[in-house]
């Protein structure tokens, strides 16, 4: 009535009993039902399993169902009916003896994996901006564009707040629909490393281009440097806002959704525009007040780091 086998085979313990292990791992991956199976068939199960190189998870409460529960990857024992051998071979214990537990439980193990991606992805992304900013300047003929001061300011608080808000993100569509991550799958694939070169390379050159324009355009080193600053920091929010979920648009998810990285964001364009223009922060950071043209050629430019990621989720739907 539940359809919980589909066109997959059903084994039962006698049939079980009646195969040798090999035998079994032959057709251990066309069952999605066991029925009427003992500790030892447990065990079986999952070493035909492993074999195949399957991570298994086996639930147990009883004293036989330790071995089992020892052998498999993850081990989850039942916290009210379980026995306390049961609990010391398990690697996980489910306090309300509950099975959809589990299923929250894989969902909210999904979600933390996606952040510390996400995570990486903000941080690395926004380094490597920092870094060609400051290597490239010298190959176009301009002093250093960004002091250590202002480096360390970016470093600590405009990678920082958002960074923290990244981690209390909500799960992405369909977390649960994809296939499991493989063991040894490496935290950089699946076009993690390429994002984060292309994104920090595209936040480097705007940030560079608006500071170059200001060189060029006679503009003194306190005012165009303020600029890079400005466009650089800029440019990490807009990244921020953008990367909160891997497949979907911002207005899909909605700016509010995340009510953190709203304020995190808030609170460090505010506190850029305290160290423009507030005087005695001026004189700690070096930066000096820009005009409204030039606080604007910062700001729209610094948005095409969020439209460059928004349009590659877009395509790549």
């Amino acid at each position: 009535e539940l359809n919980i086998t589909g066109n997959d085979r059903v084994l039962t313990g006698q049939e079980l009993a009646a195969m040798s292990i090999s035998e079994l791992e032959a057709v251990v991956e066309e069952v999605s039902v066991y029925a009427r199976v003992s500790p030892e068939h447990k065990l079986n199960i999952v070493t035909a399993l492993q074999d195949k190189n399957h991570v298994v998870a086996m639930t147990g409460d009883g004293v036989n169902d330790a071995p089992a529960l020892k052998k498999s990857d993850i081990g989850v024992a039942m916290g009210i009916t379980g026995t306390d051998v049961s609990k010391e071979a398990a690697d996980m214990i489910l306090l309300d003896d509950n099975f959809a537990t589990i299923v929250a439980a894989v969902e909210e193990g999904r979600t933390i994996y996606d952040n510390i991606r996400k995570f990486i992805k903000y941080t690395l992304s926004s380094n490597t901006g920092e870094l060609l900013v400051m290597l490239a300047a010298p190959f176009v003929g301009m002093p250093l564009p960004l002091i250590p001061i202002q480096i360390l300011w970016v470093n600590l608080v405009t990678d920082g707040l958002p960074g923290l808000a990244l981690a209390v993100e909500q799960s992405e569509r369909g977390a649960m629909e994809r296939e499991p991550i493989h063991p040894d799958e490496g935290i950089f694939s699946r076009g993690l490393g390429r994002q984060i070169i292309w994104v920090g390379v595209l936040m480097g050159i705007v940030s560079l281009a608006v500071g170059y324009w200001g060189f060029i355009s006679g503009r003194d080193m306190a005012t165009w440097r303020t600029m890079v600053f400005t466009t650089l920091t800029l440019a990490q929010m807009g990244n921020a806002l953008a990367i909160r979920s891997n497949r979907d648009l911002l207005a899909t998810i909605g700016l509010f959704s995340n009510k953190l990285m709203v304020l995190a964001v808030s609170l460090t364009f505010a506190l850029q525009l305290a160290l423009i223009y507030v005087p005695f922060l001026q004189n700690i950071f070096s930066t000096t007040a820009l005009s409204p043209l030039e606080l604007g050629v910062s700001l729209v430019v610094s948005l095409s780091v969020f439209g460059a990621v928004e349009l590659g989720k877009w395509l790549r739907r």
